[in-house]
């Protein structure tokens, strides 16, 4: 398979100017990063230790594999909320437990308790969706306070669909495991109960539907927590409990003992390429991504140092040139790869359609790499048919069958991300770099469309045009889609799974590659936030 022959100047002014900016992109990340680690602060963290009890990572680390990678998902959720904590109240991920792929569910004790608001709830939801089309063992760590109450309202419209999604699970033959640490009350009774295989920490876990002040003022009954939800009385009375932990590392050993004991095979092909690794500098990657949406940026260079070895074999490499279509591989996984070099005009919308249907007839998963302004627009455009070409390609995307993996580098706006597999077409996972943009439109377009339509409203009217509200009202827009398109605010509302450092997008993706091949359908690394 060919090799991809880089032509980057790392001495250029371009060059440069986007690997700052990528820089620059990626600090609000850290400051997020660091409040994701928090967990809700040093107070909270003491008290909740002082009670003997790991945090929620401490948990997550010692379930997983020594060593083993840990990919985070929806890390920065309630990002866009500055009274909201970043982390949505869970951490969700998937990794390896005794050798087996699992997604991992961890409740986050010492932020509100907790307690799940409409965040957590989304965030939650995401997990268990990706370890159904994934085929992930699930594997929940509970200590919860249940919803929260301020804002019950919005949590409770959606939160049933945790306990309808993790009874589908079981359903299709994915097994679920609980391993509840502390309070598990009122609604969040039912994950225990509702997974198959349940450990209990003794003289820790409650779970029950009603705590002792709800039963007193139900029923006037007075019962201390132990007696009415504690781990013993599940384990001998009610039969809740399949296991009765005696302590929190205890309970994090059953849990892995039980995955291990599932016999639990992957369903997809194993790797069936050399996993090399690209024969250019990941760091590279820094200025691989255009800082101004104006100007594109090869997206040939991003691919050299995702693929393996680089290799890149091109299909219809001279036709609609600003669509690169080709075959590679990730960590050894074949991929069908789809990448923006620009916009999209008939030729690339028929070519990304053909190519397509050749990935489904082939069973390879797909890459689709967006950094897309949209579809081409005027006259000729509109002339040649765009409309319907490019309608051809959203309708391969949309019966596509196979995995689809996307990767957003740059801007992703108006129907080039529905043909690129944004997320209303249910790609397997979603990553996005810092500098992403997403919207209809950028604000610029946005601002001069609404000026020229108000400039023709007056026009109209026989009214003067006031060019200074003109000049006000364009900024205020153009600020306006900035903050709304901007990759915090996104992740934050989980348009996609995370936002990652480019230097690891290879990593990532590996990652994903393996996770979406536990479906039937076709070196550990440790990094901030996704692992301790």
């Amino acid at each position: 398979m060919p090799v991809i022959e880089s032509r980057i100047d790392r001495d250029s002014a371009d060059f440069q100017q986007d690997r700052d900016a990528m820089l620059a992109a990626l600090r609000p990340f850290e400051a997020l990063a660091a409040a994701v680690l928090e967990a809700g602060g040093p107070k909270s963290v003491d008290r909740h230790r002082g009670r003997g009890k790991l945090i929620a990572r401490e948990r997550v680390d010692l379930l997983l594999d020594e060593d083993a990678p840990f990919l985070e998902l929806s890390t920065y959720a309630g990002a866009h909320d500055p009274e909201s904590q970043p982390g949505g109240r869970l951490i969700t991920g998937i990794g390896p437990i005794n050798g087996v792929e699992c997604m991992i569910v961890a409740n986050q004790p010492t932020v509100k308790g907790g307690s799940l608001n409409p965040d957590a709830v989304a965030k939650q939801l995401r997990a268990f969706d990706i370890a159904h089309r994934n085929r992930l063992p699930l594997v929940t760590l509970v200590e919860s306070g249940g919803a929260d109450l301020p804002r019950q309202a919005d949590t409770f419209a959606f939160g049933g669909r945790i306990f309808r999604d993790i009874s589908r699970l079981s359903a299709a033959g994915i097994p679920t495991i609980s391993l509840v640490f502390g309070s598990s009350t009122a609604g969040g009774a039912y994950l225990p109960g509702m997974s198959e295989y349940t450990v209990l920490v003794k003289n820790a876990a409650h779970v029950y539907l009603g705590g002792p002040p709800l039963v007193k003022m139900a029923i006037n009954e007075d019962i201390e927590d132990e007696a009415l939800g504690g781990a013993e009385m599940h384990s001998r009375t009610s039969g809740l409990a399949d296991y009765l932990a005696d302590d929190e590392r205890h309970a994090i050993r059953l849990g892995r003992q039980i995955v291990g004991d599932l016999g639990w095979r992957k369903s997809g092909p194993p790797p069936s390429s050399r996993a090399d690794e690209p024969i250019y500098d990941r760091s590279e990657l820094l200025g691989c991504a255009p800082s101004d949406s104006k100007r594109s940026v090869e997206v040939r260079e991003i691919l050299a140092r995702v693929l393996d070895g680089s290799r890149f074999d091109e299909f219809k490499a001279g036709y609609g040139t600003q669509l690169v279509t080709g075959w590679g591989s990730i960590a050894g996984y074949p991929v069908g790869v789809i990448a923006n070099n620009g916009i999209l005009f008939s030729a690339e919308a028929n070519k990304g359609a053909h190519f397509i249907q050749l990935a489904n007839a082939r069973d390879i998963p797909l890459l689709f790499v967006q950094n897309i302004t949209g579809f081409m627009v005027g006259s000729a455009a509109e002339h040649g048919g765009i409309i319907k070409d490019g309608a051809k390609m959203i309708n391969a995307v949309s019966n596509s069958t196979v995995p689809h993996l996307t990767l957003m580098v740059g801007a992703s706006y108006g129907a080039g991300n529905y043909a690129m597999s944004g997320r209303a077409y249910d790609p397997r996972f979603v990553f996005t770099w810092p500098n992403h943009r997403i919207a209809v439109m950028g604000g610029p377009q946005l601002g001069g469309v609404m000026s020229i339509i108000r400039r023709a409203a007056a026009q109209r009217s026989g009214a003067e045009y006031d060019e200074a509200q003109d000049a006000r009202v364009r900024a205020e827009i153009e600020d306006m889609i900035d903050k709304q398109s901007h990759a915090a605010y996104a992740t934050g509302r989980q348009w996609d799974d995370g936002v990652i450092d480019p230097r690891n997008t290879r990593t990532i993706l590996g990652l994903a590659l393996s996770a979406t091949h536990s479906a039937p359908v076709v070196g550990a690394t440790r990094f901030a936030p996704f692992r301790m």
